[in-house]
């Protein structure tokens, strides 16, 4: 038996004026989508539980079947497992986004989406600043970095807690900063070192340069998603199936790491809107000859809506379809073995307020054992008129594996 998950992130989402009500996964033309719906089932799940954040990190964790309440630790830990970082247990791990933030208005969560050589220089300035050896700035992708706290087994603990709240600063695009810096315990820590950044990246070459560019620059650092090592029991030994992830964003390559997955890099995939759709596609079929199971994880819908733009949102979508779900299902119907196939995206990430948001998300899945329903498309709305109980979304995983 083979089993693909494709998952569109970010890519559910509410119905849009400019569309004439319909949702931008509605209008975009996605013909392997809805015939995949049309050969087996729809339904919606929900993986972002009201109590936890509504992002990529609760959402992927519930969407590969692990309960989040029961095993979240926090968003940063799972991409430091991404790189190979070992947490002891006294560690924490802090998300650092390298951000562009102007009269007090976050201009840009990503800092222009600046460059990972850009990024390495940035944060070698700050640790060579920080007078704290208990900390390491760690260079990630671009403007996705890490902040270890390790204050040393037998020595004072960290200041933080569960209670430390750091906003996303994806949540806050084209907002005021000024009352969603990190709050509770061990906050005025992280809003010190956010502060002292500013001063340190002011007159830094990379800024210099960019500005010159006429490119933003890179503010300061933004410190959110903390937490503490995550413990997850391996997929195979939950559903006796050997698994593989595409993606190009540490996260996903985190939770893969964590699950006892591969992790299969493809050159051009971007975490972007302008990534290599194509390439994904062949390197997925590719895995096939290899795993039971292949996920593929597309951030490009959820970039394009953290931009707030509908046109690109629509374009990732098509472009997933033609290059990616196509011909990935040709090639599963070609193998003559048994298989299923599930798309969905982890969460909704409206293109109104340009951030991810709790609810339900549309799946459909098709293959093996499968009976079709009434279905004949793939959206929000006929999803959520799926005969099917609206699932948990840890159980989805169950119901797709079917063992």
């Amino acid at each position: 038996m083979k089993y693909v998950i494709i998952i569109p992130d970010g890519c559910a989402d509410e119905a849009q004026s400019e569309l004439e009500g319909k949702t931008p996964l509605a209008a975009a033309k996605t013909p392997t989508m809805d015939a995949i719906a049309t050969a087996g089932v729809v339904g919606v799940a929900n993986h972002t539980p009201e109590n936890l954040p509504a992002g990529s990190s609760v959402a992927n964790m519930s969407l590969l079947g692990y309960d989040p309440q029961v095993n979240y630790t926090g968003r940063a830990p799972i991409e430091a497992a991404a790189q190979g970082i070992e947490l002891a247990e006294e560690d924490w791990c802090i998300r650092c986004n390298l951000v562009t933030v102007q009269d007090q208005i976050m201009n840009s969560f990503t800092a222009g989406h600046i460059s990972s050589d850009e990024a390495k220089s940035l944060l070698a300035t700050a640790q060579e600043n920080v007078e704290d050896d208990r900390l390491e700035f760690i260079p990630g992708v671009s403007y996705r970095n890490l902040l270890m706290y390790r204050p040393g087994k037998g020595k004072e603990a960290a200041p933080f807690s569960n209670d430390t709240r750091a906003t996303p600063p994806h949540d806050l695009s084209d907002k005021t900063v000024e009352n969603d810096f990190p709050r509770g315990p061990g906050s005025d820590f992280l809003v010190q070192l956010m502060h002292k950044s500013a001063q340190w990246f002011a007159d830094h070459p990379v800024n210099a340069q960019r500005t010159a560019d006429g490119k933003l620059p890179a503010t300061n650092v933004w410190l959110w998603g903390l937490g503490k090592k995550p413990s997850l029991a391996s997929f195979e030994s939950i559903h006796g199936v050997k698994g593989a992830m595409i993606t190009a964003v540490d996260l996903l390559r985190g939770l893969a790491f964590l699950v006892g997955w591969d992790r299969i890099e493809v050159p051009g995939a971007t975490g972007y809107t302008d990534t290599d759709y194509a390439a994904k596609g062949r390197y997925a079929i590719e895995a096939l000859g290899k795993y039971d199971l292949v996920c593929v994880h597309v951030e490009a819908p959820d970039e394009a809506s953290h931009e707030g733009d509908l046109g690109k949102k629509i374009k990732a979508l098509e472009e997933i379809d033609t290059h990616i779900v196509a011909p990935v299902w040709e090639k599963l119907k070609s193998l003559g073995e048994d298989y299923r196939i599930l798309v969905t995206p982890d969460h909704p990430t409206y293109i109104s307020t340009k951030t991810h948001t709790h609810g339900n998300v549309p799946f459909t899945i098709c293959g093996k054992d499968i009976t079709p329903d009434d279905a004949n498309s793939y959206n929000e709305d006929v999803c959520a008129k799926s005969g099917l109980e609206k699932l948990p979304g840890d159980t989805l995983m169950k119901y797709f594996i079917g063992k």
